[in-house]
């Protein structure tokens, strides 16, 4: 068998072990600590690098670029410098003979640098060489032609100039400037002409127009490089520009001819974009020149019209032309670019169009809601005093509402022929068909009646859409119009709760017009009791209905997506039953009271538990309101209520969960019982309340004492040692003032004493003990 030693000889056995592994570990530290030690004090030697060579900021090829370019600009100043400066000091044979000389060498420099191969030499040299072609035109006009017109001769010698470049460019292939600076020169001579000629602003913007189509022709002839994009640069910058003046020019027109000739110049412009749109390889770049053409055929038939027509029509004839564009589409042999670029021009003007009519929706819709300050004060001629109550009437209004009906047409046909786009111009139509009713009625000045008859039909038609948001919100709009008078506002809200109970029938509307219809019906129980001249309290009961409507309807849904939104719409109309009767208590506790029934029902059903927390929150209150309505000052009255409930639950929680923690269970129930009372008794001259609530804590503490419970021994304890001391503090007081000045502070000395000796005591036990385990070791 196994031999125990006895503790004794266990114990030394034990603590030789201790102290060989202390020791151990102790010689481990040390020789750790050395190599640490060791590793810090031994640092790499990285080998020295050779320091880098200097690296150049710049290539080559670029600081010759720059020498040669700042050259060429050096020797272009000193010729402008020699031209204007010194050609006075020579005669008419010398400045010939100089600026000749120099042209001509300068010009034919290109040809030996370029048998060298020194091509942006040439090029430089080049520049240079046209530099002073200019100055030569410039010197022929000042010495041989002083008198002619300066801008007529300046066309001449832009066209003379473009032709030499042009040539001397084809000359030298090789050359890449040039031809781009012919090009360039070109784009002058037809503005400058009709400048000269005395041309007005259309003869100036047919220039700049002739002049970028034909630089769009010659884009398509050229290959891509420099000189393709210098002459589309050219088209595109001046064919803006023509643009922006013909438009201006029809926009500013006064008379037919003026019109007529500005619509000529967009059409022209129009027919340039929509020929280079179908030639344009790149799909994005033809697509957006397709949109432009197409914006400028409708500005272009939309000009004279403006001017023919009164005011109010040019939005309604230009929306006509962008429609028709969508026809113009249909025609064979159409690109793809620029049929998508038709109709997105199309769509472009046909949102400018809706734009354009949105303050006659921004109006009507939210007009009625006006009415909400100042309700049922009737005397209305017609519709549109009903929707302009307190926003001004937009001008317009008929072509506004034309606008809303032809776009709309326009997306029910591309929802009828369009797959691809259907569910958006579907939705599209819906919307705007929408709008056109609700407007309707205001625009053709209808009568109230009839008006409110229109919206409610629209309602009813409405709420058998596949969108159940469409019709709540013209349902919305009809309350608020019906706010004019009282008849009208009982008849709508009756026929509206109606209506949301019938469409809550459909599942998919559940969510919706279940809260609608409980909402409605919330206003229609204010209206009636307003109509009816009760007071608000009074009235709080009829909106009662409202929850209780609302708490049965969520037990029979259950689960369905529509519980959460009644139980909100019943809680909101609950929330206003308070408003209603917090001005009258003893209806106020009615109504709390039956609320707190409400939400009791509530809680039974599954899910809805903490409803319970409510019930019992809301019968509470009550109960205190009630109290208060009879003047009644008494804590008891209202603390009780509280407590005993609170100790009933705790009892039967500590029943189903035996550890359940008695401050968990009675804590709550106990200090809502007594606490307050023991305030009011600190206050109280009787002897009933002090003597009634020391029995009930003597109660609570045996009780307490003989269950072995924390919470009510405590709390009892405590409300009872208080009590005492409250009734005996006038003895207390007697007796403190019959004692000497010393015996206070004596007696805190002695006590002090004995809190030391008791320390110093425990010290010297804890001593003794570690003396023992010594002697033991």
């Amino acid at each position: 068998m196994t031999h125990i030693p006895p503790p004794a000889e266990e114990l030394r056995l034990l603590d030789a072990e201790l102290w060989q592994l202390d020791a151990r570990r102790a010689q481990l530290l040390t020789r750790r600590a050395w190599l640490v030690a060791s590793l810090h004090s031994v640092r790499p030697v990285r080998p020295a690098l050779p320091p880098a060579a200097p690296r150049p900021e710049a290539s080559a090829p670029r600081v010759q670029n720059v020498l040669l370019l700042l050259g060429g600009l050096l020797l272009t100043i000193a010729a402008i410098a020699f031209t204007l400066v010194s050609w006075g000091h020579l005669g008419i044979a010398g400045r010939a003979l100089v600026l000749g000389t120099v042209t001509l060498a300068v010009l034919a420099a290109p040809v030996p640098l370029l048998r060298r191969r020194l091509r942006s030499t040439a090029e430089s040299v080049a520049g240079l060489g046209l530099a002073l072609t200019v100055l030569d035109a410039y010197a022929l006009h000042e010495t041989a032609l002083p008198g002619t017109d300066g801008t007529g001769y300046a066309a001449v010698a832009a066209a003379g100039l473009a032709a030499l470049w042009a040539a001397y460019g084809r000359g030298l292939g090789a050359l890449r400037l040039p031809l781009p600076a012919g090009l360039v020169a070109a784009q002058l001579p037809l503005i400058l002409w009709a400048d000269a000629a005395g041309a007005d602003p259309y003869g100036v913007a047919t220039a700049m127009l002739v002049t970028a189509g034909l630089d769009a022709v010659l884009a398509f002839g050229v290959a891509a490089g420099a000189v393709r994009v210098t002459v589309t640069a050219g088209a595109y910058g001046l064919g803006g520009w023509g643009v922006l003046t013909a438009g201006w020019l029809s926009w500013t027109a006064t008379g037919p001819s003026a019109a007529a000739r500005a619509a000529a110049l967009l059409a022209f412009a129009a027919v340039i974009a929509l020929v280079a749109a179908a030639r344009l390889p790149e799909r994005a770049v033809a697509t957006g020149t397709a949109i432009a053409g197409g914006l400028l055929l409708v500005a272009a038939g939309g000009g004279p019209l403006r001017v023919l027509l009164s005011a109010g029509w040019a939005v309604p004839v230009h929306l006509a032309l962008g429609v028709a564009l969508c026809g113009a589409v249909r025609a064979p042999r159409l690109p793809g670019p620029v049929r998508e670029g038709l109709l997105r021009a199309s769509a472009a003007v046909q949102a400018l169009a809706l734009l354009w009519a949105v303050p006659l929706v921004a109006v009507t819709l939210p007009g009625p809601l006006g009415w909400a300050e100042r309700p049922w004060s009737g005397g209305l001629p017609d519709a549109r005093a009903a929707v302009a109550v307190h926003i001004p009437w937009p001008p317009y209004a008929g072509q506004a509402l034309l606008v809303l009906v032809a776009v709309a047409g326009v997306l029910a046909a591309v929802a009828v022929r369009h797959e691809t786009w259907r569910p958006q111009a579907r939705t599209g139509a819906l919307l705007l068909t929408w709008a056109i009713f609700l407007s309707l009625p205001a625009v053709l000045e209808l009568p109230y009646t009839a008006a409110l008859s229109l919206v409610g039909g629209v309602t009813v038609a409405a709420a058998f859409l596949p969108t159940p948001w469409l019709a709540l919100a013209t349902s919305l709009h009809l309350a608020f119009l019906s706010l004019a008078t009282q008849s009208a506002t009982l008849t709508v809200l009756s026929a509206l709760t109606a209506l949301g109970a019938t469409a809550s029938r459909r599942p998919r509307f559940t969510p919706v017009a279940a809260p609608a219809a409980l909402g409605y019906a919330t206003a229609l129980a204010c209206a009636t009791g307003a109509a009816a001249d009760w007071q608000p309290s009074h009235t709080a009961l009829l909106v009662l209905c409202v929850p209780v409507a609302a708490a049965l309807a969520a037990g029979r849904l259950g689960a369905s997506p529509a519980t959460l939104p009644v139980e909100a719409a019943g809680t909101a109309a609950a929330v206003l039953v308070l408003g209603l009767a917090v001005t009258d208590p003893p209806m106020l506790a009615t109504v709390l009271a039956a609320c707190g029934v409400i939400a009791a029902g509530t809680a039974a059903r599954p899910g809805r538990r903490r409803a319970g927390y409510a019930a019992a929150v809301l019968f509470l209150l009550a109960t205190w309101v009630r109290l208060a309505a009879w003047e009644i000052t008494t804590p008891e009255a209202y603390t009780l209520p509280v407590a005993v409930p609170a100790l009933l639950v705790g009892a039967w929680r500590r029943h189903r969960d035996p550890l359940t923690a008695s401050w968990t269970a009675y804590g709550p129930g106990l200090a809502a019982a007594l606490l307050p009372s023991l305030a009011a008794a600190w206050n109280d001259p009787e002897w009933t309340r002090p003597l009634l609530l020391g029995a009930a804590a003597l109660l609570v503490t045996l009780l307490g004492a003989r269950h072995r419970l924390r919470a009510p021994l405590v709390l009892g304890g405590s409300v009872l040692v208080l009590d005492a001391l409250h009734e005996l503090a006038p003895y207390l007081v007697q007796v403190a003032d019959a004692l000497p000045r010393w015996v206070p502070p004596a007696l805190a000395g002695v006590l002090l004493l004995a809190v030391g000796a008791t320390y110093e005591r425990r010290i010297r036990d804890v001593r003794h003990v570690r003396e023992v385990l010594g002697r033991m070791n």
